[in-house]
């Protein structure tokens, strides 16, 4: 669909899922020649090779917005996908990260910089691509509002026009810019970021650090004395992990003995005897990557904290609606700051938190045990 005008990342979407789930079954066939029976064994045969509910019904919306688009334009008569079903997708309950438990993660952050965007995240409830374009202007210092008006999304570069990575999209996901006050402390850590990096009305408030922060040399976790003996390799032969020997004639692969080979070759190159590979780097323009911050930053994070549940970034925005509700809020405040099209979609986030239902069971308490008085 070349002529469609569509997003960046739904083009990149949609042309993975074609090439991955649909060619391979319906791209020999004329388009006439699909019926409703070949799309049901298509996706019967997904469900046998254990695809998910929730990846066969994304294929199933693309292939039957593939066909309508054809009736459309009449290049075929027959829409095979009406009236086929999907297996259903379970909806699983939404964990809410308490206040307590953000603490924690949020002392487990590695720096000021990391820190202050997840802070910014939870305070704001902001969806990723308008977090991370934010910048200087759309602060009105004085009244403490905040402007979103603009959200970034990282591609593929080959889906870009220019090649890049990042595009800026003058609207954010609604559509519709929207306004919002902040609380005056995250409002006074955001300016003290800005008076200490100086930055301009146009600077972006987060920008991307990775090639200024210094690796750590690496080091073996445990002490290889500790670590007992490799299984036997064809020669009968056992070696002690985390050495050179265990990596190579044992061809043993654990952590630790990958770990030993890692340091070797990193000592080589430090001290000049190989020849060192120029480190891999990001293209980028500023932004921060979404993958990079999640693997670097975030999941560390969540291992040193331990909360015993997984937190996403995004969910960050979730805590942000069930806080503000839980806290009283009005439920169409909520909605225009969030940015949701419809309040059917704020309402999910009532009554989330662990300790929603205390009042509930407080009124059944009262009740229940009034015989007892």
């Amino acid at each position: 669909m070349p002529n469609h005008e569509i997003e960046a990342t739904t083009r990149q979407s949609y042309t993975y899922t074609i090439h991955r789930h649909l060619i391979p079954e319906f791209g020999e066939m004329r388009m006439i020649d699909i019926l409703p029976e070949h799309v049901r064994a298509w996706g019967a045969t997904m469900k046998k090779n254990g695809v998910s509910p929730a990846t066969i019904k994304y294929a199933k919306v693309l292939l039957s917005a593939i066909f309508t688009t054809a009736l459309n334009d009449q290049v075929t008569y027959l829409h095979p996908c009406r009236g086929v079903k999907t297996p259903p997708v379970p909806r699983k309950p939404r964990t809410i990260i308490t206040p307590e438990q953000f603490d924690v993660l949020y002392r487990a952050l590695p720096d000021a910089d990391s820190r202050l965007l997840v802070e910014t995240s939870i305070e704001t409830g902001l969806r990723w691509g308008e977090l991370t374009e934010l910048r200087v202007k759309d602060l009105a210092r004085g009244s403490r509002i905040l402007t979103v008006s603009r959200a970034v999304v990282e591609v593929n570069p080959k889906f870009h026009p220019t090649g890049g990575r990042f595009i800026v999209k003058e609207y954010p996901k609604d559509g519709e810019f929207r306004r919002f006050k902040l609380t005056a402390q995250i409002m006074a850590k955001i300016e003290a970021h800005i008076e200490g990096e100086n930055l301009g009305a146009d600077d972006l408030l987060f920008v991307w650090r990775q090639d200024s922060k210094a690796k750590p040399p690496l080091r073996l976790a445990r002490n290889p004395a500790e670590l007992g003996l490799t299984e036997p390799n064809e020669k009968g032969r056992r070696y002690r992990h985390g050495t050179l020997s265990a990596y190579t004639a044992g061809k043993c692969r654990c952590e630790h003995c990958r770990a030993a080979f890692a340091i070797y070759r990193a000592d080589r190159r430090s001290a000049g005897k190989d020849s060192p590979r120029e480190p891999r780097r990001r293209a980028t323009d500023g932004h921060i990557s979404a993958d990079w911050f999640r693997r670097h930053v975030w999941k560390p994070a969540l291992r040193k904290a331990d909360l015993g549940i997984n937190v996403r970034i995004h969910d960050l925005r979730h805590a942000h609606a069930s806080w503000l509700l839980a806290g009283g809020a009005d439920l169409q405040v909520v909605k225009e700051r969030l940015g949701h099209a419809s309040i059917a979609t704020t309402e999910k986030y009532l009554h989330t938190l662990d300790d929603a239902d205390e009042t509930a069971l407080d009124a059944f308490s009262r009740i229940r045990n009034r015989s007892a008085r």
